[in-house]
């Protein structure tokens, strides 16, 4: 491509400080150095974390910043040592990677590389320290490592995962974070069986994805359990059999869940990121088989506290990452369950705006409105 080795001005939507609506910039973006990929963003959706990163109540400031992880585009050019990769593979970035190399990678059993996972306070490329956009000479951080709020952006290429050029980008880019992180907690993890009983604490996206999968994998009753009654109708497309609503009721809400399943559900899975509702997850699973997965990322001081006996009486409590999906290797498939027509992705977007309307984008996900709102590039 003419662009090849130069610098590539193009839009990008810059968070100058905590909380102030993103500003749409001219920038820089440098050419990809050694294991770098350099791509064309043509879609990129707004997911929670954005938001959390952007209003930083809870975390290191790292301003200026370009956000954005969930995404969709194609390969500009590529770095010195990139042979997995060339210009116009379509690809979907990764806020975590796989550099195939360390004992987690090498590992069937995890997906956590230790080179390239999930570092939220590092606006920097792991390569040299530097950032590659620039604007007027002055320096814009990245995002945990993806940056997919610029029409153009440079990506460790383990953080890139190529996929089937057939597949619709303005669809599978729901896959590089949240969609991925729910289907999997539930088909890789919970593993429920044909027939099984699951219960699902909180029915956002995330929730919402490890309902699809408790449905993909023929749980006969899929209990969706939230505060916001608001929530059930549209649960209801994603297989959803029954609602509970703690607020309903005076016991607590894994004592609701026990009456309501002769023992307890076969498995559970939690996407809140409240303490609480993870002990309820864990106390609501049946003994002797029961298993629940945590898939809500806790505040710092949050605390899990259950009783021994829950643990010895043969339930299992498991954690998980990105759904344990190893991105290069395992995405892929993902996106071809998409391609078969068994996993059903359309339910998830609920808006769609160009990408010089991203402050919409944010105004819904504040407001609670809908699932996913998917940006696209070209006006």
């Amino acid at each position: 491509m003419a662009t090849t080795g130069n610098v590539i001005k193009c839009k990008a939507a810059v968070a100058w400080e905590a909380g102030k609506p993103l500003s749409m910039e001219e920038v820089e973006v440098a050419p990809p150095q050694a294991m770098e990929v350099r791509v064309k963003i043509l879609f990129t959706a707004l997911c929670h974390t954005d938001v959390y990163f952007w209003e930083a109540k809870g975390q290191t400031p790292v301003f200026p910043r370009i956000l954005g992880h969930e995404a969709g585009g194609i390969v500009e050019s590529v770095g010195e040592g990139v042979t997995e990769l060339v210009p116009g593979d379509h690809v979907l970035p990764v806020f975590t990677g796989e550099c195939k190399e360390c004992a987690h990678c090498k590992s069937e059993e995890s997906n956590l590389c230790d080179l390239l996972r999930i570092n939220v306070d590092r606006g920097v490329m792991i390569g040299d320290g530097k950032s590659r956009f620039t604007i007027n000479g002055k320096s814009i951080f990245h995002f945990v490592g993806t940056s997919t709020f610029s029409e153009y952006t440079v990506i460790h290429v383990g953080c890139v995962t190529k996929i089937n050029p057939e597949a619709p980008l303005d669809i599978v880019c729901l896959l590089s974070c949240g969609i991925s992180t729910g289907l999997g907690a539930m088909l890789n993890v919970a593993k429920p069986k044909r027939g099984s009983t699951v219960a699902i604490f909180g029915l956002g996206a995330v929730g919402l994805a490890a309902m699809e999968g408790a449905r993909m994998a023929g749980a006969s009753r899929i209990i969706g359990v939230d505060l916001n009654p608001a929530k059930y109708e549209q649960a209801k497309k994603f297989g959803c059999t029954d609602f509970v609503n703690p607020k309903d009721h005076t016991k607590p809400v894994q004592e609701v869940l026990v009456e309501m399943t002769n023992g307890g559900v076969h498995r559970a899975v939690e996407c809140t990121g409240n303490v609480d509702a993870m002990i309820s997850a864990f106390e609501s699973v049946h003994d002797g088989w029961g298993v629940a997965v945590l898939v809500g990322v806790a505040h710092k001081e949050a605390v899990f506290k259950t009783h021994p006996m829950n643990l010895l009486n043969e339930r299992t409590l498991k954690g998980t990452f990105f759904g344990n999906y190893k991105p290069r290797t395992d995405l892929p498939d993902v996106v071809e369950m998409y391609m078969r027509k068994e996993l059903e992705l359309e339910k998830f977007i609920t808006h769609s705006v160009p990408f010089s309307q991203i402050n919409t984008a944010f105004d819904l996900m504040l407001k609670g409105v809908g699932l996913r709102c998917v940006m696209r590039m070209e006006e």
